[in-house]
């Protein structure tokens, strides 16, 4: 009897790798209270991208106000139509107020946070790459504009300026891109002495080149954690400004202009004008918080450790 010998031709599959992404993904997922954070931010987002037909009232709408509903409570009904977190003094719906202010807020804020993020990261980058003059001037500029707090400024340039939302904008551009000119400058810095750099160097490749396809992609998660930051910090600030009157226009409200206008009331009973939007505001500012610490431990864990 002959014995037959069976070869096993399997062999064993290469494991498949991880690509960045999913690694970034699954690393920021581990983190309970961040994946939460980034549902409730989503949430916000949604809700003011889409609010337009998620809410219930056009609270801006004179047609659709009646002033006999100013300052219902939460949960009132009136002729059919339920006021979950109660009225203003104008009778628009709260909830609806919310809604809307939201889109205006998170809107300003990544307006702002953008536009710094593009002006102060060129800036910053192109000096630490060119060095001498540019850099020491560009620099100083920078610890001079730090110098001073940045509610004083943008409260001076819109007092110049005037309310509108363009005009917070630029305000908050103004103030915002030196933080972005400093830490790309750091970054820059460092990824300038490596031999990638002074490869392309050899090779004669243009100097914006160099900095915009060779520096910039080495530099960009210090940039992306501090723009996450900005966001949330720029959104603080509005709310700030227009809470004194000087964010942004009666017509287009944002979150603390909402806080604002309920301020008066809060003494008389009517405490839901200002303490909701004032939840609203808290809970934007501390999931966009959690959500950019969580990406600062996975983007750079040598920071965090």
């Amino acid at each position: 009897m002959q014995s037959t010998t069976v070869i096993s031709t399997n062999r064993p599959r290469p494991i498949a790798e991880e690509s960045t992404a999913r690694r970034l993904i699954r690393l920021f997922c581990q983190s309970r209270p961040a994946t939460i954070a980034l549902i409730v931010l989503a949430v916000l987002v949604f809700l003011a991208v889409f609010g337009h037909w998620i809410a219930p009232q056009n609270p801006y709408d004179l047609a659709q106000l009646k002033i006999m509903d100013g300052q219902l409570p939460p949960g009132s009904r009136a002729d059919g139509f339920t006021f979950w977190l109660g009225s203003d003094d104008q009778g628009r719906d709260m909830l609806s107020a919310i809604i809307y202010g939201l889109r205006i807020s998170i809107g300003v804020g990544l307006a702002a946070a953008g536009i710094s993020a593009l002006i102060g990261t060129s800036i910053g980058m192109t000096a630490a790459y060119i060095g001498g003059r540019l850099e020491t001037l560009v620099m100083r500029l920078v610890d001079f504009q730090l110098s001073f707090p940045p509610i004083l400024i943008a409260l001076m340039l819109l007092a110049v300026l005037g309310r509108s939302i363009l005009n917070v904008v630029m305000a908050l551009v103004i103030v915002g891109w030196a933080s972005y000119a400093r830490t790309a400058r750091s970054s820059a810095l460092i990824e300038r002495r490596k031999e990638y750099i002074e490869a392309a160097e050899s090779l004669v490749i243009p100097k914006h080149r160099i900095i915009f396809h060779h520096l910039l992609p080495n530099c960009l998660p210090p940039q992306i954690i501090l723009a996450t930051v900005q966001i949330a910090r720029a959104i603080t600030l509005e709310a700030t400004l227009s809470f004194l009157g000087l964010g942004v226009p009666v017509t287009q409200p944002s979150l603390g202009l909402l806080i604002a206008n309920g301020y008066e009331y809060m003494l008389t009973g009517a405490y839901w004008i200002s303490v909701f939007p004032g939840c609203a505001l808290l809970v934007l500012i501390v999931a966009i918080n959690l959500v950019a610490d969580r990406l600062r431990e996975v983007l750079n864990p040598t920071a965090s450790s």
